[in-house]
């Protein structure tokens, strides 16, 4: 008897840093994993916001969002795809939902569809990210969707953002096992475990695994950021700045607890205060609550022709639930010694209003910038820290699996094949893994592999 073929098809994630989309089928059931946005790729063409992609017509023409038959809401033929599922909010993994059709439903965990919603509220009107009327079907570890002919098993692993999962998807010829970013040096060390010991469990022929810190890794866990971040601001005579991503909900409580142990508050951005106010719902996160006494919410300064400050819904929300928390740039300036502010690099020009005293300083807590939709300017932000006579601090624990211990994962499971994505480095990972019983296949965008 034949077996069925199951294979996989990488329309992103191939040699590059996220964009991963990723293609199985089984008989009839097609089956993406992750739907993201390819930051490399874009930012080859688009500077944003003044070079931004007008269409996705622009986006196809430049290969920029992959040409794929009955995925996308403009194309008039009927759908191919049975369901996306998505392994975490961050945007090189989730962003590019907004051009899906809306009858394709969509599985993620349910912080993660919270994510997703309150980005959708935020960016209301981005071209590259919309999830108004995405057939959301958001579940948790023990649940096991029954597709076609796959059962696909999400397993919650740790990362820099809440809600993030592995998939173990059960095919016609075994087992294959999608890792999603993930890592074992973080605060939930023991989702990944769990992760990984039902993987092994299903006796898996193929693994499509993250290899992002194959080069470059630095070992070190959140106890030890949060230790340093102490530290630094007990040190600081005036304003502490930070940048961190908004997603990072053990950043933010390093910060919230640095912040309140040194008799400081921590001022976090509107865009903060919206995704704290929406996931204070979920009893299974740790988040500071806005209500908190060492939490402030700092609002920039937006006027039209007419003087008057635009406020849109989700703001307004956080005006009217938080009045007794907004403060300006005029009431960060007078309490310096006693704020840490977020701001990212695209807020620096608030500092001419708030002119930081001496003993002020920047602590930089995020390295990679497909946390977000931004990427720092490293010159820029060197120039306005140096006008200000503002040092800076590198404090910061990696979302993803350093090189031994993902190697140690992968030779355990003992699959067929592993297809490594999520790197620059594939070749570079190839070597380091040739002494494992594995094939290590190196994937071609668009070439469809079988199991």
């Amino acid at each position: 008897m034949v077996k069925a073929e199951t294979t996989l098809t990488f329309y992103g994630g191939v040699n590059e840093i996220g964009g991963n989309k990723i293609l199985l089928k089984d008989r009839d059931t097609k089956v993406f994993f992750d739907f993201g946005m390819s930051f490399a790729l874009r930012n080859q063409y688009y500077s944003p916001p003044l070079l931004s992609p007008r269409s996705e017509k622009s986006l196809q023409e430049l290969e920029v969002l992959p040409k794929i038959e009955g995925v996308y809401k403009f194309d008039e033929k009927a759908s191919q795809v049975d369901a996306i599922f998505i392994s975490h909010g961050h945007m090189d993994h989730s962003a590019y939902l907004s051009f899906i059709k809306r009858e394709i439903p969509v599985y993620c965990g349910e912080t993660t569809c919270t994510i997703l919603r309150a980005f959708g509220e935020i960016r209301k009107t981005d071209l590259e990210f919309n999830v108004e009327d995405i057939n959301f079907q958001p579940f948790r570890t023990g649940r096991k969707i029954k597709l076609g002919c796959l059962e696909v098993e999400p397993v919650h692993v740790d990362h820099s953002v809440p809600g993030a999962y592995g998939f173990i998807v059960h095919t016609s010829n075994g087992a294959v096992v999608y890792t999603g970013d993930f890592r074992d040096h973080g605060t939930k060390k023991e989702m990944t475990d769990e992760f990984v010991e039902k993987a092994k469990a299903a006796d898996p022929v193929a693994i499509i695994s993250e290899a992002t810190n194959i080069t470059g890794a630095s070992v070190s866990a959140e106890e030890e950021v949060a230790h340093k971040l102490r530290d630094i601001v007990s040190q600081a005579e005036g304003l502490v700045l930070a940048e961190f991503a908004y997603t990072d909900v053990d950043r933010l409580n390093s910060f919230y607890h640095a912040a309140t142990k040194n008799n400081r508050c921590l001022a976090v951005s509107l865009r903060q205060a919206y995704l704290m106010h929406s996931l204070s719902t979920d009893k299974n996160l740790r988040v500071p609550k806005l209500s908190d006494e060492g939490i402030l919410i700092f609002r920039k300064s937006k006027r039209n022709e007419n003087g008057k400050e635009r406020r849109r819904n989700w703001e307004k929300q956080i005006f009217e639930n938080y009045p007794d928390k907004i403060v300006n740039v005029e009431q960060v300036s007078k309490r310096q010694r006693g704020i840490i502010l977020t701001m990212s690099f695209y807020d620096l020009e608030q500092l001419v209003e708030i002119q930081p005293s001496p003993g002020s300083c920047y602590i930089f807590s995020s390295s990679e910038p497909f946390n977000e939709e931004m990427e720092i300017d490293f010159e820029r932000l060197t120039n306005w820290l140096r006008h200000y006579g503002l040092p800076q601090y590198h404090v910061h624990v990696s979302g993803h699996i350093t090189p031994l211990r993902l190697k140690a994962v992968l030779k355990g499971l003992e699959a067929d094949k592993i297809f490594p994505v999520h790197t620059e480095n594939a070749g570079l990972f190839a070597k380091f893994m040739r002494d494992t019983k594995s094939q290590i296949v190196l994937v071609e965008k668009g070439k469809e592999y079988a199991i």
